[in-house]
């Protein structure tokens, strides 16, 4: 499926580690999407079958609401049962060509990659984008390992599908990616770490178009 690169300007990944208590994902999510998210993945790692899809039906129908496309992490099932609009996978999970043959050629599919290599090969299976990093520390994945950034210009370069910066990226550091390559930042803290998602969402997306010279959908 062809994605464009203005839709990956801000990409926000879900988290519950920072919901407040008795809290669902559906306000913040909300309020990162009145703030400009042009991307949203749901990533659960603990729930339930049966309450993940739930909590995916929800957030699917807010990204439809909004015109935002919603992904699944690595719940290549689910992404197909629901009719979501795609899926992330990393290294560590299903091979890529394998989750372009269940899901079909009309989902979005996104990969993770550290390397050139690992790139390559995911543009080969069928990625229709790249998450790279992580570019910066990272305390939202215990076994993040850090891309460099002259290793994040040499994948932008040997892909001609788009790449998101992913891993540590705030409002403030964000502007050392300038340049790299990227058409987008994805984010988990900057935006739901924050006491008003909106706001920070907002902030983000502004100096994102400023600083990879797109202007999002």
């Amino acid at each position: 499926m062809n994605i464009s690169k203005e839709q990956l300007l801000l990409y926000a990944v879900t988290d519950r580690h920072w919901l407040k208590e008795g809290e669902g994902l559906e306000v913040p999510v909300e309020k990162a999407l009145r703030g400009g998210t042009t991307f949203l993945q749901l990533r659960e790692k603990e729930l339930d079958e049966e309450s993940f899809e739930a909590e995916a039906l929800v957030l699917q129908k807010l990204c439809r609401q909004y015109g935002v496309p919603f992904i699944i992490n690595d719940n290549v099932q689910l992404a197909v049962k629901i009719n979501a609009d795609g899926v992330h996978v990393g290294q560590e999970d299903m091979e890529a060509s394998e989750v372009r043959r269940l899901m079909g050629p009309d989902r979005i599919l996104g990969v993770s990659a550290q390397t050139v290599e690992d790139a390559v090969r995911a543009e080969k299976a069928g990625a229709d984008y790249l998450g790279v990093g992580a570019v910066f520390p990272t305390g939202s994945k215990d076994d993040a390992v850090e891309v460099p950034k002259e290793v994040l210009k040499d994948i932008c370069k040997a892909v001609s599908i788009p790449v998101v910066a992913i891993g540590g990226i705030t409002v403030d550091n964000m502007s050392e990616l300038e340049n790299t390559g990227i058409c987008g930042i994805s984010v988990i803290s900057a935006i739901f770490g924050q006491e008003d998602a909106e706001k920070a969402a907002e902030g983000l997306r502004g100096k994102a178009e400023r600083l990879f010279g797109l202007t999002a959908l």
